[in-house]
């Protein structure tokens, strides 16, 4: 789409983020990537390897830095040190790069946020120099903080990791969108391509996911879906809907007709 938009002082086009786990392999994962038009694919440094490994298949091998943004996340941390070591790992792996996606899970059940730690781990990061795009609940307070103190964006979850439930709560997400001074993804819970087009129509700033598109039946097709959503959700935003009404409203005025 023509109205790009910036992140860490970079000017990306797709607003759709992807992740990289949950595919049969990596022929599907680079295949499902591609069709996605996605421009920023995040990685499960803790879970992938991306180097940290030798001898074993490495993902850059098929999800090429020169050709993406590559995001290292820190999925399946549950502390801030965790957080904090793993992002240091993954700066290390790719030659020095800054642009990570901090998350600091509560427990394994739900992958709730735990915001203490996540706040302490944000904190710690970016007086390192990394620039921090940061997983949180819908807590409009909580976003406030994590963009008062530095972080290049915020990303509330739309539902459960995994849950494929959806946008919850767009009240909560209308108004942490509002009060925004860094850019907002929805992070988590999109289910299908619908749930991706109501994302936007809130006024996000793009939408990331990875189960929604690697556990689908067909997952090269839903990423094809999934970015058609995301540009049409968009669209939609900016060209504003019109207002609900309780009653109807006729499609063709009865002004001016000559018959009655």
């Amino acid at each position: 789409m023509s109205d790009a938009f910036l992140l860490a002082g970079r000017t990306f086009h797709s607003r759709l983020l992807v992740g990289t786990g949950k595919y049969k392999d990596m022929t599907e994962t680079a295949e499902a990537i591609a069709a996605s038009g996605a421009e920023i694919v995040t990685v499960a440094v803790r879970r992938t390897n991306i180097g940290q490994t030798p001898g074993e298949p490495n993902l850059l091998d098929v999800i090429s830095p020169d050709r993406y943004t590559i995001l290292p996340n820190t999925a399946g941390c549950y502390s801030a040190e965790e957080a904090v070591r793993t992002c240091r790992l993954a700066r290390e792996l790719l030659d020095d790069h800054k642009l990570v996606k901090l998350e600091v899970l509560g427990d394994q059940k739900t992958l709730y946020p735990n915001m203490p730690e996540t706040l302490k781990a944000a904190e710690t990061l970016i007086k390192e120099g990394f620039e921090v795009m940061v997983y949180c609940n819908d807590d409009p307070i909580a976003a406030r903080l994590l963009a008062e103190m530095g972080c290049v964006a915020v990303m509330p979850l739309g539902s459960l990791i995994g849950s494929g439930l959806g946008i919850v709560n767009p009240y909560n997400l209308r108004i942490i969108l509002e009060e925004a001074t860094v850019p907002v993804l929805i992070d988590a819970g999109v289910g299908t391509a619908s749930d991706a087009a109501v994302a936007m129509e809130l006024g996000a700033a793009g939408v990331l996911m990875n189960t929604a598109i690697a556990a689908a039946g067909k997952p090269v097709l839903m990423a094809s879906a999934m970015k058609k959503a995301v540009e049409a959700g968009r669209e939609a935003f900016l060209a504003g809907r019109m207002p609900r009404k309780l009653y109807a409203s006729a499609s063709s005025p009865l002004d001016g007709m000559a018959f009655r």
